[in-house]
Parts: C-alpha cells; sequence; structure tokens
C-alpha cells in the first residue's frame, strides 16, 4: 500500500530529473524507499527536538554525511513552529529535571527579561531533555517506521500471493468444468 502513494509520475520525473542536473544534486536525496524515508524522518525530527535557529540549514548540512530524503526531513523539522515550541521545550525541560532528579521552577513567566534572570537554572535541565527526545525518541520513531513499512510490503506481497493464487484456482476450474463439458459430449 505504501508504494501505491508514491508511485512514480512520469511527466513529474522529467521535471526533477531537469531539477537534479542544473543543481548538481545526489538522486538519492529525493529517492522514496524505506531507507531514505525513515533516516529522513530521523534527521528531521533529531534536528527538529533542538531549540536553536535555522533548523533547516542543519538539516541541509547534514546531507553529506548520511543519504536521506531530504523533503521529508524537512517538513518534520517544521513540526516544531512557533506554535508547538512552547510546549514541546516546556516538555523538554520536564524531562531534564526529571532525568537528572531536579526540582523545576514553579512561577515561569513568559517574559524575555524572567528567562534572561533564570537562564542558568533552564539550560541544562533543557538539552538533557532535549539530548533525550533527539536522540531516543527520534530513534524509536525511525525503528518504527521501519517496521510499519516492512510490514505494509510483507501485507501488500501476501495480498499480491493470494491474489495470484485465487487467478490460477479460477483458471484450473474452468478448465476443469471444458473437460468435464467435452467428456460429458
Amino acid at each position: 500500500m505504501i508504494r501505491r502513494i508514491f508511485k512514480k509520475k512520469p511527466s513529474s520525473e522529467s521535471k526533477v530529473n531537469a531539477f537534479l542536473e542544473k543543481y548538481n544534486l545526489p538522486r538519492g536525496y529525493l529517492s522514496v524507499n524505506r531507507r531514505t524515508i525513515s533516516r529522513g524522518v530521523w534527521i528531521g525530527l533529531f534536528w527538529g527536538f533542538i531549540p536553536m535557529p535555522m533548523q533547516m540549514l542543519a538539516v541541509m548540512a547534514t546531507t553529506p554525511f548520511v543519504r536521506f530524503n531530504v523533503p521529508v526531513a524537512i517538513s518534520m523539522v517544521w513540526l516544531s513552529n512557533p506554535f508547538t515550541m512552547p510546549p514541546m521545550y516546556y516538555m523538554e525541560y520536564l524531562t531534564g529535571n526529571l532525568i537528572l532528579g531536579r526540582e523545576g521552577i514553579d512561577n515561569i513567566e513568559l517574559t524575555l527579561d524572567w528567562f534572561t534572570q533564570h537562564m542558568d537554572d533552564i539550560f541544562i535541565p533543557l538539552y538533557v531533555g532535549t539530548a533525550f527526545y533527539s536522540i531516543v525518541v527520534s530513534s524509536i520513531i525511525y525503528f518504527v517506521i521501519n517496521r510499519l513499512w516492512i510490514n505494509s510490503v510483507k501485507r501488500e506481497k501476501y495480498q499480491q500471493e493470494k491474489e495470484r493464487r485465487e487467478r490460477k484456482a479460477k483458471k484450473a476450474a474452468k478448465k476443469a468444468a471444458k473437460k468435464e463439458e467435452k467428456a460429458n459430449k
């Protein structure tokens, strides 16, 4: 089923090839297979969990070292946007406090002055929680996507094999019916 979603379209493929040739980009950065998609999700989530500016540039800086689907990785980075960042980073801060065994700050104010005064109290727990989510959670999601993709392909192959056997059985039944009909005449 997953491969049907990503079927190649002949008209758009020539445009993609022209784009890749024009900018001298490897085809692997846009390829759609289990490895490149799951790596793209992993790298995008890894950089997306880190509280830093220019996360998309960090994804692009990763391209020489790992072959992955760049559009998927960039879309995963977009999961951390101005609306999701505050709850995401607060969750990472709480997780970091839990891992470090610290008490968190109770009266948090969403002002720049408050953050600059408490940066020393926030920084270490935030980045410990960030490391947890960037490494552990994104890796778990990587393995889950890999497993789901493999199961989807196995299910599709099983379904195709089942349909092939049914067609073969129908064909054999028709052949047997014709033989019986000839024998009765």
